[in-house]
């Protein structure tokens, strides 16, 4: 058992050093990570949910320090994502007698999650639309119907995958939200993100028990410390190579989750 703690407390301060070299979220390595580790997907997606609303939260505390939080968004995207992930699992409750019985949901909301993930990676760059002055108008009249819609999207898959809360939530804003500033844009995420992580893994945990205490103990111990690290190392690499190795890899594991 001290081999299995010490084991998941290394687990943890790799994809903790990954997160902070790259910016990528947690949620896109460490459940495939658990997954791999022999952890049912369940649990995986919900131990993966709490650890992530934990990890992101000083992050929300420092962004709003800095003034970099546009509260109006984060508002916006909660109120159609926290009602989804709450209904969400409470389906999958309501529905399923097991866990087994939506296994298949899962893996293939989790493949779909990593390969919309490793796309955004891949042509990040590009996402931000080079629009008409037509387009612009139109995106900037239906701005916020168009982010509860997509806070909707989020509360549903980042609920049944426990990805996508940082790197297509981030994707979303730089389409609805072109003149906000990057760190703007950051911080907004990351805002939005903790309490939707939250709420979804406190529904896994109380409705459908698929929260591993021990297993998230250890992954906090061994991540917290080495995403500081991660980002002190990843300040001096080339992150324009880092990230399309890394986006390569979720696209790998991506397949491979929503198709077999």
């Amino acid at each position: 058992m001290d081999i299995l703690i010490l084991l998941y407390i290394l687990a943890g301060a790799a994809v903790g050093l990954a997160v902070g070299i790259t910016g990528v979220g947690g949620g896109s390595l460490m459940t495939p990570l658990l997954i791999l580790f022999g952890f049912p997907y369940h649990v995986a997606i919900g131990t993966d949910l709490l650890y992530a609303s934990v990890t992101k939260a000083g992050g929300v505390i420092s962004h709003q320090r800095q003034g970099h939080i546009n509260w109006s968004i984060v508002r916006t995207l909660a109120a159609g994502s926290i009602p989804a992930a709450i209904a969400t699992t409470l389906l999958l409750k309501s529905v399923f007698a097991n866990a087994d019985e939506y296994k298949q949901i899962l893996t293939s909301s989790l493949g779909v999650m990593l390969l919309l993930t490793s796309a955004v990676l891949l042509f990040k760059s590009r996402i931000q639309p080079k629009a008409s002055p037509h387009e612009k108008k139109w995106l900037q009249l239906n701005s916020k119907p168009l982010t509860f819609v997509m806070g909707i999207f989020l509360g549903v898959f980042v609920t049944l995958s426990s990805v996508g809360a940082g790197a297509i939530g981030t994707a979303i804003l730089l389409v609805l939200y072109p003149a906000l500033q990057a760190r703007h844009i950051v911080g907004t995420d990351i805002a939005h993100a903790v309490p939707l992580t939250l709420v979804g893994g406190v529904g896994h945990m109380i409705f459908l028990g698929n929260v591993d205490f021990m297993l998230l103990g250890c992954l906090l111990i061994g991540s917290l410390p080495a995403v500081s690290l991660g980002t002190k190392i990843g300040s001096r690499l080339p992150n324009h190579v880092l990230q399309p190795i890394l986006a390569f890899i979720l696209m790998g594991l991506g397949v491979k989750f929503a198709l077999f």
